[in-house]
């Protein structure tokens, strides 16, 4: 289906999908909205055909308003979110990415100085490589948000430059399509990050992160390029550093950790003057890290210690290397990740078709385990635990 297609679908069914939520977002007085913000627009060099095509047929779209009144059920310890991000299936289509892409990546990190598996691990992370970009048309979810009180100045502004962006030509209305929220492309740019920092990787004239996979690589290596990242320098690294503390406020160049007696996993150097802390995000039982400036710099993209984490590590396991040393501590259901891994594995055995493990229990895990769980005459809960496991291992 095409872009086109799926815009019309979604403004075709808007007003019908869920009718309650619509709330203020209410068509009567939608495009009275829509009316105030031609001013803004044209101050901002908006010109009133490119407004009036953007909007054209545009209706609040009620599954927007559902989309941002919906809380998490849980949240993941940083141990479970991590393993989620460097699932076995996100690194073996990471190298797939990376090896498809190899040259573009290498361009990338010659022109910016990030390293390509960097960038190649936020396409991982934000589109699962280019598989889900978002199906909303990116007017029409910002508007009605907008319009109905969710952050009104935020989507307003991010509206006017994603009014900016038609009027510039690097894509066509139709074709505008991101996330719920406005985020956009292979590596989902709000449109104000877009203006500042997308890039035109390919030299055609256009910056399309929708479509060219040069420029969106591109783009996402010169944000982290002009927010900091200094070239040569890693992210970080495991190491082993038993009896000290970690403090993330307390930074020393790497030699002189070596100097306290930190070794790095693997053997490797530990030289060089870039500037690093010590963090034990799991406690002492867990893996011991060296962090530098450049780990802050991917928090930019998204200020969270958890995703900063999985784009570093799966950057490195895009790259080969392994596992942290260390695990996490026990996560979902008291099992660590490893314990996971083997109800999938056991599960698979006895007939559940759930793919490749990944330690992950979704929607498919959930099913089977159920469904075992009835077998073996406990609870039906659908969740993962040790009890649940050392039935398996006795099997019957």
């Amino acid at each position: 289906m095409s872009a086109l297609t799926r815009r019309t679908a979604l403004l075709g069914t808007a007003s019908l999908a869920i009718p309650s939520l619509i709330g203020q977002a209410d068509a009567a007085t939608f495009q009275g909205f829509v009316d105030s913000l031609w001013s803004q627009a044209s101050s901002a060099g908006v010109s009133r055909g490119t407004f009036d095509r953007a909007f054209s047929g545009v209706q609040p779209n009620p599954r927007v308003i559902e989309l941002s009144q919906r809380q998490p059920e849980f949240r993941k310890t940083l141990g479970d979110y991590v393993d989620l991000r460097t699932s076995n299936k996100r690194i073996t289509n990471g190298r797939a990415a990376f090896g498809e892409h190899r040259a573009t990546f290498a361009a990338v990190e010659n022109r910016f100085g990030v390293p390509g598996e960097i960038v190649c691990s936020i396409f991982g992370n934000e589109t699962s490589y280019g598989t889900f970009k978002g199906d909303h048309y990116v007017i029409q979810a910002m508007a009605t948000l907008a319009h109905a009180g969710r952050r009104t100045d935020f989507f307003r502004s991010e509206l006017i430059a994603a009014l900016r962006i038609l009027q510039a030509g690097d894509i066509a209305p139709q074709a505008m399509m991101g996330s719920w929220a406005g985020a956009m492309g292979y590596v989902q740019f709000m449109p104000t990050s877009f203006l500042r920092f997308a890039v035109d990787f390919t030299g055609d004239g256009r910056r399309d992160i929708w479509n060219s996979i040069p420029d969106a690589m591109g783009s996402a290596a010169n944000y982290l390029a002009r927010n900091g990242w200094t070239a040569g320098v890693p992210w970080g690294f495991e190491v082993h550093a038993p009896g000290l503390a970690g403090n993330r406020g307390s930074r020393q160049a790497i030699s002189a950790w070596g100097a306290q007696g930190v070794s790095r996993i693997g053997g490797g150097s530990m030289a060089g003057g870039a500037a690093a802390s010590l963090w034990k995000p799991a406690g002492e039982g867990g893996p011991h890290l060296l962090v530098t400036g450049n780990f802050n710099v991917i928090k930019r993209y998204n200020n969270a210690d958890s995703y900063a984490l999985a784009v570093g590590h799966l950057g490195d396991r895009i790259k080969g290397a392994g596992r942290f040393s260390k695990p996490w501590p026990p996560g979902e259901g008291g099992l660590v990740h490893a314990e996971r891994e083997e109800i999938q594995r056991r599960l698979n055995a006895l007939g559940f078709d759930l793919g490749d493990p990944d330690g992950i229990i979704g929607d498919k895990s959930k099913v089977a385990i159920r469904s075992m769980q009835g077998r073996f005459g406990m609870p039906a809960t659908g969740d993962a635990d040790r009890a649940f496991l050392e039935r398996l291992r006795r099997g019957g």
